[in-house]
């Protein structure tokens, strides 16, 4: 048997053109099928960066007007095998096995400051830091261990 891919709205997300064009991340949840024990995060679909243009880039440069420093260099990030970032829940899958979980999109957002606050909402709006969940603070602010 193999692990599921993402799921959004029941259907299975296996490539980037099944979010809409303008999308830049999502919030997600990943849930121990046999516990219902859970983690929510988020995950960005490209990295951006930027890098220095070598010389012989510049030296190539055609197009009117200064010659930049620096060129965006956009890559798909790892999101159709990305498992979380949380070191307990990774273990668990390691040991348990991927098929014991599910991975769902819980909201498709358009810009970086829309999925930090979303990921922030789910996981108020879940309890995460009251109930079982493997998630053990919110925002870097509010840990388990303080409420």
């Amino acid at each position: 048997m193999t692990h599921k891919n993402w799921l959004l709205e029941g259907k299975e997300v296996t490539s980037k053109e099944d979010f809409p064009t303008d999308a830049i991340g999502f919030v997600y949840k990943i849930t121990n099928n046999k516990t219902g024990k859970f983690y929510i995060g988020k995950k960005v679909l490209e990295s951006r960066t930027k890098k220095v243009l070598t010389k012989k880039e510049q030296a190539e440069w055609d197009k009117p007007g200064r010659i930049p420093k620096k060129k965006l260099i956009v890559k798909e990030s790892n999101w159709v095998d990305y498992w979380g970032s949380c070191k307990p829940l990774l273990e668990e899958i390691k040991e348990q096995g991927k098929d014991s979980y599910t991975r769902e999109v819980l909201m498709i957002c358009k810009s970086k400051r829309q999925l930090s606050y979303y990921e922030v909402y789910y996981q108020f709006q879940h309890n995460v830091l009251h109930i079982d969940s493997y998630n053990d603070n919110i925002g870097g602010k509010y840990f388990r261990r303080d409420v």
